[in-house]
């Protein structure tokens, strides 16, 4: 059986960190599996679904590297959900209701009231529909058996039909609910794997009662722990976490991917730079039942990780017209963020700000910068320069090498000196020198 997955946002708004997620264990399941990753969009809410939202949703999914198989729209789909909806109703699967939201509560409150669990109580057979009011649809859950499946995350899942309520699957004005559609989506596109948060257990539990009155077996169910953050439930600050603050921080995508490919299970969050590789160790087995704790500043962490192990390839056309691969070699183990180099290669080749030093470290600069001038600039300037200002000024340790830095990059910290001071030069950086004294 070929594997077949499918990730199905409604284009309502922006991928946060949660449904990311959702989309990397489909695709890194259906790639490992050599199967194929749909993309459906859920858009039949058609006042808060824009097309605004459905192109940021597939353009955020290319920047992370997660590209489609396959990309449908529940709203080009009416009709298929319509010809399945009447085959329902026809089999008895589906039948009309006329309560209001209101009478709904009202029963709702009277069940609470008598210690029964508020499920749907099913209208006589012989009950008369009023003529001042449009029905809304419900489906008929089958009482006969429970509903049984084995979850390749939870294990064996069982729910009595009988105290879950009939869904409504469509609306008086015609309108689609999220149920049925979906069941007839997943049957027509041949899904063969669901994975979703286990919000949707129960759903499912409804859902494969569909999926056998549609004559079709249903489909592999993997229902994931939800993230959490320090403070619960995932947070409103880390349901804006995604795609579009990522690449505003210049954050690598496949750092997040790192992370939500492997918390909550038993492997380790490692820098893996290709998603192939993640695909070939993921594994539903090794996933637990507990919350997955979802810390950003792992994301950082793994990103710097990340960062420090590229190949220049890997990174050429993303950096600073004339950056060389030395620069890259020497920048790079001091990068949080690929945007961070740009910064430090202006202090290689470009201008600098001269820093403010004190009296005692201006003397420092002043002496460096007559000694830079008495030396070759061949190999190791930085060990000959800083040799002979020990012997001049008597100086060392952090009162020769702090202005030394200061002077030179107009920093406090950065890559080690001996590669930078060669690579910017002689001339360049006995202009630095000259400027920091005079400051």
């Amino acid at each position: 059986m070929s594997v077949v997955t499918r990730f199905a946002p409604s284009p309502t708004g922006r991928l946060h960190v949660g449904n990311i997620r959702t989309a990397l264990h489909n695709y890194l399941f259906a790639r490992k599996h050599g199967g194929k990753f749909i993309l459906r969009i859920d858009d039949t809410d058609r006042e808060r679904s824009t097309a605004e939202f459905d192109e940021a949703i597939r353009d955020d999914l290319a920047w992370l590297g997660l590209l489609p198989d396959q990309v449908v729209r529940q709203s080009e789909r009416f009709d298929l959900y319509s010809r399945e909806f009447d085959r329902l109703k026809e089999s008895g699967r589906v039948y009309a209701a006329y309560e209001t939201p209101e009478e709904l509560e009202l029963r709702r409150k009277v069940l609470l009231g008598r210690g029964l669990a508020p499920v749907y109580e099913r209208p006589p057979e012989d009950a008369r529909a009023p003529e001042d009011r449009a029905p809304h649809w419900r489906f008929r859950l089958d009482h006969a058996h429970p509903i049984v499946w084995t979850d390749l995350i939870r294990g064996e899942q069982k729910f009595d039909p009988k105290l879950l309520s009939d869904p409504v699957v469509r609306r008086e004005d015609g309108s689609w609910l999220y149920l049925l559609p979906s069941v007839i989506d997943d049957v027509d596109l041949g899904v063969t794997h669901v994975v979703r948060g286990e919000d949707h257990v129960s759903n499912s539990a409804v859902q494969i009662q569909m999926f056998e009155a549609l004559g079709s077996a249903p489909p592999t169910f993997a229902h994931e722990a939800l993230l959490v953050a320090a403070e619960g439930k995932l947070s409103k600050r880390l349901g804006s976490y995604g795609a579009p603050h990522l690449r505003e921080e210049g954050v690598e995508p496949i750092a997040l991917l790192d992370v939500l490919a492997r918390i909550g299970t038993s492997q380790p969050i490692e820098p893996i730079a290709d998603l192939g590789e993640l695909a070939a160790d993921f594994d539903f087995s090794i996933f637990g039942r507990a919350p997955a704790h979802f810390d950003p500043h792992e994301v950082e962490l793994i990103n710097g990780r990340l960062l420090h192990n590229l190949p220049y390839s890997a990174v050429a056309d993303r950096l600073p017209s004339g950056a060389t691969e030395a620069d890259w070699l020497l920048i790079r183990p001091n990068l949080e963020r690929l945007s961070d180099f740009a910064g430090w290669f202006d202090v290689l080749h470009g201008e600098i700000e001269p820093p403010e030093l004190s009296h005692e470290e201006r003397l420092v600069a002043r002496e460096a910068a007559a000694a830079a001038e008495a030396i070759a600039w061949g190999a190791g300037p930085w060990r000959v320069l800083t040799e002979q200002l020990k012997l001049s000024t008597g100086k060392k340790g952090r009162d020769l090498f702090h202005p030394l830095r200061l002077a030179l990059t107009g920093r406090e910290s950065g890559p080690v000196m001996a590669g930078l001071v060669e690579r910017m030069g002689k001339v360049r950086a006995i202009e630095r020198l000259n400027a920091a004294a005079r400051r």
